[in-house]
């Protein structure tokens, strides 16, 4: 598929392969697969883009959407998707929301995940996942994602997603 918007070349390569970028390729060889390796697969990154922020025209925000059609393996038991891959799905587009923000940035590691139920999804439903940078500094960055149904035309969940860089151990 190709992804639309104004981004880095050797970042749009990371978006064609989000597996790789996660070390999910890695991990496959050697038969251990982890939680949420098969739904990371079927991400799809349709757009892409680093543009002026409508609210603040003198600062940029990254802005990646990503599209996921809803599966067996993503649903809790009453047949809407589970809140963990809810969950799931935020951390990583987030995520790709910061990398292409920033190219080759350090991602560091999840301080706070907020998350708003709205909707529910069901099987074989569309998911497009928006996801916009809200801030990125040296130590830490955070992202806003809304999960829409795209079958339905209802927003699903609302996130708000806070990283920071790791501190060093002190021996």
């Amino acid at each position: 598929m190709q992804i639309s918007g104004s981004i880095d070349p050797t970042t749009l390569k990371v978006f064609s392969d989000i597996p790789k970028y996660f070390g999910m390729n890695r991990r496959a060889k050697q038969g251990r697969p982890r939680f949420g390796d098969d739904i990371i697969r079927r991400l799809v990154v349709t757009h892409a883009s680093v543009e002026k922020k409508a609210e603040e025209p003198l600062k940029q925000e990254g802005r990646v959407v990503c599209e996921l059609i809803v599966t067996q393996d993503m649903l809790n038991g009453g047949g809407n998707v589970h809140g963990g891959c809810t969950a799931l799905l935020i951390d990583i587009c987030s995520t790709l929301s910061l990398l292409a923000f920033q190219p080759g940035i350090s991602t560091g590691v999840s301080q706070s995940l907020n998350i708003v139920y709205h909707s529910p999804a069901t099987l074989g439903e569309t998911l497009r996942i928006v996801n916009t940078t809200m801030t990125v500094g040296a130590r830490a960055m955070s992202a806003r994602t809304e999960i829409w149904n795209a079958t339905k035309h209802r927003l699903v969940a609302s996130g708000l997603h806070i990283k920071m860089q790791p501190s060093q151990a002190k021996l």
